[in-house]
C-alpha cells in the first residue's frame, strides 16, 4: 500500500472554506485551481496540505476510501519523518510509504483528539492492509 500528500493552496486563503469532497483551491494569483487526481498507486492514505508563510506545510485533510476528514487542528508536516528519505513537497502529489504515513496519522490523531474515532478508524485500515 502506498499513500500520497497533495498541495491544497495557501492556508490563509483556503482553510476557512475547506470541506469534504472539495476539488479546488484558490491560488495566490486569485485564480481557482482544480486539484489533480490522486496517483493511481496511492491506494492508501491521502493527505491534503496547505502552506503557511516561511515555507511551512500543514496537513489539513485526511481521506481514505469513503472517509474524508477536515482536521480541526492542522499538523505541521516534518519532511523527514512524515514523507521519507528523498521525498519533497511539490506541485504534483508526493507518494510516500506506509511507515511515514503511519507516523503522520499518529501525529494527526494526537493533535485532533476530538476527531479521534474517525481518524483511528483510518489508521486501523492502513495497519491492517500492511
Amino acid at each position: 500500500m502506498q499513500h500520497a500528500l497533495m498541495y491544497h493552496g495557501g492556508f490563509e486563503l483556503n482553510f476557512g472554506s475547506l470541506k469534504p469532497g472539495i476539488r479546488t483551491f484558490h491560488g495566490s494569483d486569485d485564480v481557482e485551481h482544480t486539484l489533480p487526481d490522486w496517483p493511481e498507486e496511492a491506494d492508501g492514505l491521502h493527505v491534503s496540505y496547505m502552506e503557511k508563510p516561511g515555507k511551512q506545510f500543514f496537513a489539513v485533510r485526511v481521506a481514505h476510501e469513503k472517509r474524508d476528514v477536515i482536521l480541526k487542528n492542522e499538523v505541521r508536516i516534518d519532511q523527514t519523518r512524515h514523507m521519507g528519505v528523498g521525498k519533497r513537497f511539490g506541485a504534483e502529489p508526493t507518494v510516500i510509504a506506509t511507515g511515514p504515513a503511519l507516523a503522520l496519522i499518529e501525529e494527526i490523531i494526537r493533535k485532533n483528539p476530538e476527531q479521534g474515532a474517525e481518524l483511528m478508524a483510518i489508521r486501523k485500515q492502513i495497519r491492517e492492509a500492511r
